[in-house]
């Protein structure tokens, strides 16, 4: 199957109770593992360029990279642009051929912030893409980007709600109390501010920080208007200690087809739990004709 707009998997998503996994992707293992566990699991995927491997790898290296692995598969996958500062690159993005792009300007003022938003949304539209925004601030760190835990204040609707309209994004990053990177204690997200952005806002919620939360949280969040997960910091993980098996067990073991693989197939279980955690398993039939 070709690629698919970011809105229309989210749209089915949202309408359907179930969340699209947004999955970040760092070499061709972990592009691989994710591909393979959306085959298997027959889900619609969202893989995720970020600006850590942007800086190391380039952008448009990284979807040709993906562009390589897709020649084997059938279900639905979209490439988005995860937490990009510039108008610039995300101009690069829509042109590099993503099918879903997120401007991030929350450090910038409210003014801004909708002004840049509204600027790519205007071009993304025009080309049926999917588009992301961000009101609130999210904790932790992503990519290098860093927000004090204590600053992470929660989005109230009013400014959703404003921002959304202003920008006409398609889904709407905000903060309900997840963090980026693993957590020191357990979350505790905000339900009944989430639930009053469904009724208020009435457009999907994307769930940043997604590693982590417990699976409860999540399934709840979902039935609330979550209809995209972001998923970095576990599939990371489940990675590495799939070569640090190998590693481990063989210490003189430098084929890197055997670690990295061994890396590859922790990660796609990984990304399979999350699959059948998100309810998006079985749903890529929905996208066929």
């Amino acid at each position: 199957m070709s690629y698919v707009s970011g809105n229309t998997l989210i749209q089915h998503a949202w309408q359907h109770g179930y969340a699209i996994g947004a999955f970040s992707v760092h070499n061709a293992e972990t592009i691989r593992a994710i591909l393979l566990a959306a085959e298997e699991e027959q889900a619609p995927v969202m893989l995720q360029i970020g600006q850590k491997v942007i800086s190391v790898m380039g952008l448009k290296p990284m979807k040709e990279m993906i562009d390589a692995f897709m020649h084997d598969i059938t279900v639905p996958v979209c490439i988005h642009l995860d937490h990009s500062r510039s108008f610039e690159q995300t101009m690069e993005a829509v042109q590099a051929g993503f099918q879903s792009v997120m401007f991030d300007g929350s450090h910038l003022s409210f003014d801004e912030n909708v002004r840049i938003t509204r600027a790519v949304a205007d071009v993304a539209h025009a080309l049926n893409l999917g588009v992301e925004g961000e009101i609130g601030k999210i904790g932790g760190t992503e990519d290098d980007i860093s927000v004090d835990e204590k600053d992470a204040l929660i989005t109230s609707c009013a400014e959703a709600l404003k921002f959304s309209e202003l920008t006409t994004v398609d889904y709407l990053a905000v903060s309900i109390g997840t963090a980026h990177g693993m957590y020191k204690q357990e979350p505790k997200l905000a339900f009944e501010r989430l639930q009053e952005m469904r009724e208020i806002v009435k457009k999907p919620i994307v769930l940043h920080g997604g590693s982590g939360v417990p699976d409860e949280q999540i399934r709840r969040a979902i039935t609330l208007g979550v209809a995209k997960v972001n998923v970095d910091t576990e599939l990371r993980q489940a990675f590495t200690q799939g070569v640090s098996e190998v590693l481990a067990a063989s210490p003189d073991e430098y084929v890197l087809a055997v670690s990295l693989g061994r890396g590859r197939d922790v990660m796609q279980q990984k990304v399979i739990e999350k699959i059948r955690l998100f309810g998006s398993q079985g749903q890529a039939a929905a996208f066929v004709g």
